[in-house]
């Protein structure tokens, strides 16, 4: 098992630093934005660093969307054979606009996974971030 489930919970909140630790080693994510109340989700790649989540976009309607209303949601998972965990961030995103940034954000090495030009950088700069671990298994029977 990932993480010790001391109290034999199924289920595990996790910390802030067992969170980051998760996000700093995945890779795909799903991002959400919202514009006039409705929601949006985009499947991204992303990178950490100093605590903050990056990832490129082209023009569009993600690029659009959080230029309008920068507060997102991000989540990413993972599920094994006999266990599964979700982090969600919660933040501020903004497009990288100076050559000091662009390049900072460059040095990381985030690459699109698809074969189409991605010239923007967004840094979302976190507000909260929480996550869970799961022990799968099958539902218990009830008490009677």
């Amino acid at each position: 098992m990932m993480f010790n489930h001391a109290d034999g919970s199924p289920i595990l909140n996790l910390s802030v630093e067992q969170s980051w630790t998760l996000l700093e080693n995945t890779r795909h994510g799903r991002l959400v934005v919202t514009v006039a109340g409705e929601p949006d989700i985009f499947p991204v790649n992303y990178v950490t660093s100093s605590r903050k989540l990056y990832l490129r976009t082209a023009p569009g309607n993600k690029l659009a969307e959080l230029t309008i209303n920068s507060k997102v949601l991000f989540e990413t998972d993972g599920i094994l054979s006999d266990e599964a965990w979700s982090v969600v961030l919660r933040g501020e995103a903004r497009v990288l606009n100076t050559s000091a940034e662009i390049a900072d954000a460059e040095s990381l090495g985030l690459k699109s996974w698809v074969p189409t030009l991605k010239d923007f950088y967004v840094e979302v700069v976190p507000t909260s971030v929480s996550g869970r671990h799961f022990e799968l298994g099958e539902q218990p029977e009830r008490d009677i």
